[in-house]
């Protein structure tokens, strides 16, 4: 066998219970720092200056390992920052299974990603098997807009392909992702007393409700994707609201429709509001509105013939698995390390099961597996 199952799961276990939420990710960065200077003969480590723009406690953290094949190097990158709530987790394993005690998330997004690559590393190192130069990308920042990957230092990264850890599932590898943009509307009103005058005032969560019905929202095609995720407003409920604040995203794998998409959304703001207004004229009253967006993450599109994917699917095959591959309908430091550095990126899953929640879990058997796979692609 060629990963260490227990190890895997104490490393992973580790991990999870140090707190990193996004911008506090150094406890993390020291322990990784820790490990492979001490764990991993022939590391070297760089920790970037990205900090400095993303106000984390740390830089991203890049480890080399020359390996003793003369191959082509590659990278292999998971995110050191997890989401909330994040603080305090407790890890609970129950047979092959890990999940948090249930307050909390578990953190395997993507610190499954984290632990694959710190226990390939070493079971490499231990059975004493020849491996290609890799090198390890560990970012910050990932949950809070790919800040991490935006701000690489990539004159540090010598290979120029590589593997983003960082999915759900075990058997596809993940080639094409959307472009998003985030999407900022205030809506200003006119305050009044609820009981005593309330034609003094403009409602302006009931203006952003007339915006919210027409908007196209959740699946609009089979490229793309709307979702307005946060609304507030209001200071008492015998006040008019005079102010009303929405946030959301569009996505899509083409960048044209998402402009107009996003084009389409301001317009349906601004075509509401001026039907309002005309409303409103005879109160001498009217609405008005902040229309904001901003880009996140560009599309990610590779084919089938890109090296990495062909030397995943080799990887695949000599481990008798079958790999699909897909598009997908999330971003990830892939979408940056492809558009922005000119790092040929895919992404494969680790297994993990509902992220973002605090019901979140995943398999030791899929850690491993996916770790198997790792190591067949640094040794074949």
């Amino acid at each position: 066998m060629q990963i260490n199952s227990e190890r895997l799961a104490d490393i992973f276990v580790t991990l999870c219970e140090i707190d990193s939420p996004s911008r506090k990710e150094g406890r993390v960065c020291a322990y990784l720092k820790e490990f492979f200077a001490t764990r991993t003969p022939g590391a070297t480590l760089f920790e970037d200056n990205s900090n400095s723009v993303t106000g984390s406690d740390c830089g991203n953290l890049i480890v080399r390992f020359e390996g003793e094949l003369d191959k082509e190097p590659v990278f292999l990158n998971a995110h050191m920052d997890t989401v909330a709530p994040g603080e305090g987790v407790k890890v609970q394993r129950e047979g092959d299974i890990f999940k948090s005690h249930g307050e909390t998330v578990l953190g395997g997004d993507d610190k499954s990603g984290i632990a694959i690559l710190c226990e390939t590393i070493l079971s490499l190192q231990e059975k004493r098997t020849p491996y290609r130069p890799v090198e390890f990308i560990f970012t910050t920042c990932e949950e809070i807009g790919l800040l991490g990957a935006k701000n690489l230092e990539s004159s540090l990264v010598q290979s120029s392909m590589g593997v983003a850890l960082d999915s759900v599932g075990t058997d596809e590898i993940i080639i094409g992702a959307p472009a998003a943009s985030r999407i900022f509307v205030e809506i200003q009103g006119v305050s009044a007393h609820a009981g005593l005058h309330p034609e003094d005032g403009v409602n302006a969560i009931q203006v952003a409700s007339q915006c919210l019905i027409k908007l196209p929202l959740g699946r609009i095609d089979v490229e793309s994707t709307a979702n307005i995720g946060l609304i507030a407003g209001g200071t008492a409920t015998n006040i008019i609201p005079d102010h009303v604040s929405l946030k959301g995203e569009i996505r899509s794998h083409c960048e044209k429709k998402l402009r107009r998409l996003t084009k389409n959304f301001h317009d349906i703001f601004q075509g509401v509001i001026d039907q309002c207004n005309a409303g409103f004229a005879s109160r001498n009253l009217s609405a008005d509105f902040l229309f904001q967006e901003e880009n996140e993450y560009p599309a990610m599109k590779l084919t089938p013939q890109d090296q990495i994917v062909q030397l995943l699917l080799q990887a695949s095959e000599a481990e008798s698995r079958k790999l699909d591959l897909i598009v997908a309908g999330g971003g990830s430091d892939a979408n940056i390390f492809n558009r922005y550095h000119g790092l040929t990126t895919v992404i494969v899953g680790t297994g993990m099961e509902k992220v973002h929640t605090t019901d979140e879990r995943i398999r030791l058997a899929d850690m491993v597996r996916q770790s198997n796979l790792v190591y067949s692609l640094l040794s074949f």
